[in-house]
Order: structure tokens, then sequence, then C-alpha cells
């Protein structure tokens, strides 16, 4: 996983999740490029967006994906994530399409990310779950080892 210097945004604890709960509706080999928007934190939540482009034989499909993860309380730790698909067409279009994702999200400019670095494991191995089942960012791995 890249550091947040190399993204240029906050990496939060919720990215590496929904870049694993991604792999589900899109395949990390198909994926050509990834834009995140910067980290929402409120009250006891963090907030985060990225842009998914697949390309799928002749077409060009584009996702949202967003979660919500609950960082303090007494439900810290709960994790929801949604991958939505919100725009296809031919391959050329990609400058429109990632244009009018931008206007929807209130001028933001993304920040683009090599999907690579984005998906668990890199691309190649994005679809093997994490041991154990857990879905947790590497920072918290880290910081559970005694050490």
């Amino acid at each position: 996983m890249a550091t947040s210097e190399e993204l240029m945004v906050p990496l939060g604890r919720g990215w590496a999740r929904l870049a694993y709960a991604a792999t589900r509706e899109v395949p990390p080999a198909e994926v050509d490029g990834v834009w995140v928007f910067r980290l929402i934190r409120q009250d006891l939540r963090e907030f985060g967006t990225a842009v998914l482009s697949r390309v799928e034989g002749d077409r060009r499909r584009i996702y949202t994906a967003r979660y919500i993860h609950t960082i303090k309380g007494k439900e810290r730790g709960k994790f929801s994530a949604t991958i939505q698909e919100v725009g296809s067409g031919p391959l050329e279009t990609l400058e429109t399409l990632i244009r009018g994702v931008e206007k929807r999200a209130d001028d933001e400019m993304p920040t683009r990310v090599d999907p690579a670095t984005w998906f668990p494991d890199g691309r190649s191995g994005a679809s093997r779950a994490p041991e154990n089942g857990a879905l947790r960012a590497p920072e918290e791995d880290a910081a559970s080892r005694p050490g």
C-alpha cells in the first residue's frame, strides 16, 4: 500500500477495506484507473470516496466506491461500503466520464492512484481474502502487533 505522501491524500483506515470490498464487484485486473477524494472525518466517523475505471471489452465502466467507518465511540470499527456503477461508454470517453463524476462531487479534484497500489496485495492477488477473514488497513495490523 502506498504512503499518504505518494497518494497526496491522507490514508484512512477504511481505504484498504473499501478496496477489498470493491474486489467483490469489480475484477481488479480490469481496473485501469482509481481516483480518491479527500477523506472527510465528521463526528465519530470517517467517509471515503473513490472512483474506479474498468475496461470490459470495448467499453469503459465507471464505479463510485464509498465507505463509512466508525472510528470512535460505542460502534468503533463498524464499516459499510457501497460500490455503484455510475456510467459507461466507449473506451476513449474516460476524460468525459471522469469530468461528470467531478461535477457531481462539487468540483473537487480527486487524486489518481495506481490500481496496483490501491488494491490489497496488488492487482493479481486482490481477490484473495485477508487471513483470518479480517478486513483491516495495514496500519491497524502493524499497531496491533506486539512489539
